[in-house]
Formats: structure tokens, sequence, C-alpha cells
């Protein structure tokens, strides 16, 4: 059996650092705000909305949740984001995608200060994390770098392959993982939905970090053995033996997998609980930010 890169785990070590530093903080005055815009009432975004808001207690930090109706007008929301903008108290935010029909999310992205932009999808931040002077990391991508140094895999010179290509993952994981410095220094390779022979690129991989949004996409034969697999895919499938009738699995076929690899992370219990973790860590290096300037 390989070893299992477990997201709880790396996410405690983290959390015990921020809770320091938010101590830090609050010792000069301030306490790290994070706000969260939900439009409608995506049940996926409630529970993540809520999740969020749960671990900034946890943590001792400031928590607004801002629900808006479904039929909210984009310039009723890009109010909202101005204020938020403006409000001291609030160092990062983020507006919950998707948003309903009739908002543009560019429109809407574009409006965020990018010294509050906590999620990086702002062009500026997208901008400075490819030159390698991140304000800040897009946390899912950042919460799978911090697992393979935390879980001690060496990156560096390493042939790391990206499976997907979205906004959210693929590319900034592309980018990130070739600047220099710890975690990174590597050799990358994206393949995606119309790249031919994927497998026999996907072969080559030391590192296989998998985010097509597929379930079970990657198998066996597309793994080299000893290799390291990061599997950020969740995916709900149909499973009569469950109660509920179905169950979560990720863009690996990780039964097949893990007896051939060194290390995987499963799903669910991998990547998922970092991206909420370098929520946390990005609200506290703005708020870090902001003091000092």
């Amino acid at each position: 059996m390989s070893e299992l890169i477990l997201g709880k785990t790396v996410s405690e070590s983290i959390y015990a650092e921020l809770k320091e530093r938010i101590e830090a903080l609050k010792s000069k005055g301030t306490t790290p705000g994070l706000a969260v815009v939900l439009v409608g009432n995506d049940p996926a975004s409630e529970v993540y909305v809520r999740m969020k808001g749960k671990k900034c207690e946890e943590l001792g930090m400031h928590s607004v949740t801002i629900t808006l109706p479904e039929d909210t007008a984009e310039k009723d929301l890009l109010k909202k984001v101005s204020e938020l903008n403006n409000d001291k108290n609030i160092h990062g935010f983020l507006v919950q995608l998707p948003l309903p029909s009739g908002i543009d999310e560019k429109t809407v992205i574009n409006a965020i200060d990018p010294k509050k932009d906590v999620d990086c999808f702002h062009p500026v931040n997208v901008g400075k994390m490819l030159i390698g002077e991140p304000e800040f990391l897009p946390a899912t991508p950042a919460g799978v770098q911090q697992m393979l140094i935390r879980s001690g895999i060496e990156t560096k010179g390493k042939h790391i392959v990206v499976v997907g290509r979205s906004n959210i993952v693929g590319k900034p994981m592309a980018a990130m993982m070739m600047q220099k410095g710890d975690g990174a220094d590597s050799t990358v390779t994206v393949v995606h939905s119309r790249t031919k022979d994927l497998p026999s690129i996907t072969r080559l991989a030391d590192i296989l970090i998998v985010a097509m949004g597929k379930p079970n996409f990657v198998t066996a034969e597309m793994v080299k053995d000893g290799a390291v697999v990061i599997d950020v895919g969740t995916n709900r499938v149909d499973d009569p033996s469950s109660a509920k009738g179905s169950k979560l699995v990720g863009d690996v076929d990780f039964e097949g997998v893990k007896d051939k690899v060194s290390a995987i992370s499963p799903v669910p219990g991998g990547v998922g609980p970092m991206t909420i973790c370098m929520l946390m860590a990005n609200t506290v290096s703005a708020a870090e930010k902001a003091v000092s300037r």
C-alpha cells in the first residue's frame, strides 16, 4: 500500500501556525476578517460558505457572510463589492461562484480589490503569480503544493504532469510548479481533453496532479510505477450500496492505482480540506500586509 497524503493532517499543521499568527495580529489590535458573498441558493455553495464561517470561528477570525437573493442585479452586487473593498475590518473577501445568470463573473471579479482577493482570481493577482511575485496563491493549487512540501515529496527537477487546464486548478497549478523555490522547480507538462495519446504522457510523470472533472478517469495503465498521484477531482457517482445512493470519488481510479504508486491522495480526505485552509492562510496574510502598509 502506498503512502496516503491526507489533507486533514496537513491542514492541521497549517492551522496551528495560523493560530499563532492570528494571536500576534490580535496583540496589535487587528483581527483578520474574511467576508463571503453568496448570491442565490446553490446548495453546494451554501455548504461551502458555512464551512468557511465555522473555520473562521474556530481560528478566532472575524467572519461575515452576506447572502443576496437570486434576482440580485449586477449593479447591486458591484455596490456590495465596493463596500467590502472599503471596509477596514475585512482583509479578504470572495464572491462565491457560480453566480446566477445575468451577472457577469469577470466584471465582478475585476471589481474586487486585488489586495483583498483571497481567491486569487483577479487578473492582477493571476499575473503576479505567473511572474513569481504573488500577492496570494489560489487556494486549491496552493493546498496541493503544501501537501507535497509537508509530506516530504521532492519536486525539484521532477517531471510533473497536470491533467486539466481550468483557470481554478490546472493553469495556476502548472504556473506555480515551474517557479523557482520550495515545492516547485519542476518540469511541467499540461494535458487536457484535446491531448493526443494522453496516457503516454501521464506515464512519464514523477508527480501526477489530476483535475479533469471526470470520475475514475486515470487508471493504473496511465501511471508510472512509483509515481506520486494527487487527485484534485471530486465527483458524485451512483452507489446503490450507500444509504445516500451515491458516493464521492476522485478523477483517479484509487483502488486500481494505489498499489502501483509511492504516494497518493484519496477522495474524500485528500485535497478537499486544503482549499478552505489556504483561504484562511491568504486572509491572515492579507491582514498582515494591511498592518504593515
